[in-house]
């Protein structure tokens, strides 16, 4: 990989339509976070872009095959989520990657043009092998080529990524810069960054240090998605405070992460800033902002939750939109990699 910016788009002369990919691992149930950290920028891009949607099935893999009856409910309801915060399966691509095999056809590809250096140095890699590192799968070692292949097989032009992700999407702009050198043709933009304004980091209700997870083992440190109203008045009541009121403005909150992070949940379901919210609420003790905070994310998450229980009460109607739009997806990419056999120089009938 070349020292230059990896981020700076390559001047080119051949002009790709705009195209979103995203995809989501089905790794349990949704929470406030993934909604505020991303899924409603996915929703609010369906106005500007050709968006394409993914639940990534062969990427939650990586893991383990534990479970395969509760991996097929996780993939569902990871779908209908998807659809309940108003991702809209007709206008746009919604499907599990594992329905359409060009992914990994891709993948294989681009196991051939990425470099054990660029793959050495993903960070996340090392976070997931962590000290065991010789006993992780190679899944989990090639998984970026396997984004690339993700983006790359729909020509996607733009990614919305988090810090966590930019590194992967650095390696994704490499593998399509170094395919289109070595075979002196543009097949394959060179896809840019979506940085969507400051990301909304939820952090955990009953520790404002750490991240919200799915992963933690209080279910009241987080909101998820099919929480009912009593539920998550309940959860927003109990939160972890301190004894001070809101200050009104957010240097206030300095040394403070609870109420910090109560705050920045009420300006993100709001839709204003952090400034903005803290003079409306500014002065308030928690007694009198928890009910505030709770109605506001109620009006939100009530008729989401309902929408998404009414869906999973019907699997066979979450299994035909995905695999309709598997089908639709395949209409993107086949085109894609009967171009890339045909360059590459594979033989077909």
């Amino acid at each position: 990989m070349s020292d230059a910016s990896p981020l700076t788009p390559s001047l080119s002369d051949v002009e790709f339509p705009k195209r979103i990919f995203s995809g989501i691992q089905p790794s349990g149930g949704m929470t406030l976070g993934n909604y505020l950290g991303a899924i409603r920028n996915w929703v609010a891009m369906q106005a500007e872009f050709d968006c394409v949607y993914c639940v990534v099935d062969w990427h939650a893999i990586t893991a383990s095959f534990d479970a395969p009856e509760s991996f097929r409910t996780a993939t569902r309801e990871m779908a209908a989520s998807l659809i309940a915060c108003g991702i809209d399966p007709e206008k746009h691509i919604l499907f599990n990657q594992s329905q359409n095999p060009d992914h990994v056809e891709l993948a294989w590809i681009f196991n051939c043009v990425a470099r054990m250096g660029w793959l050495n140095r993903m960070t996340q890699f090392k976070e997931k092998a962590g000290k065991n590192r010789e006993n992780a799968s190679t899944g989990l070692f090639v998984y970026p080529n396997l984004m690339a292949a993700d983006i790359l097989a729909y020509k996607a032009t733009h990614v919305p990524v988090g810090d966590d992700q930019r590194q992967h999407l650095e390696l994704t702009r490499d593998i399509a810069q170094k395919f289109n050198h070595d075979f002196e043709r543009t097949v394959f933009p060179i896809v840019e960054p979506l940085i969507l304004g400051a990301a909304t980091r939820v952090m955990s209700l009953r520790d404002g240090t750490k991240k919200m997870s799915k992963s933690d083992a209080s279910d009241m440190s987080r909101i998820n998605l099919r929480d009912d109203s009593d539920t998550i008045a309940a959860k927003i009541r109990k939160a972890k405070t301190d004894p001070e009121a809101l200050p009104s403005e957010p240097e206030g909150l300095a040394g403070r992460p609870e109420a910090e992070n109560l705050a920045n949940i009420y300006a993100a379901l709001r839709g204003v800033t952090l400034e903005e919210a803290l003079r409306e609420v500014g002065g308030k003790q928690f007694s009198e902002f928890k009910p505030i905070l709770a109605e506001t994310a109620i009006a939100i998450f009530a008729p989401i939750a309902e929408s998404l229980n009414r869906m999973m009460a019907d699997p066979a109607e979450i299994d035909r939109i995905l695999a309709k739009g598997a089908q639709r997806a395949r209409a993107v990419s086949n085109p894609v990699l009967a171009e890339l056999r045909e360059v590459i120089g594979f033989v077909h009938g």
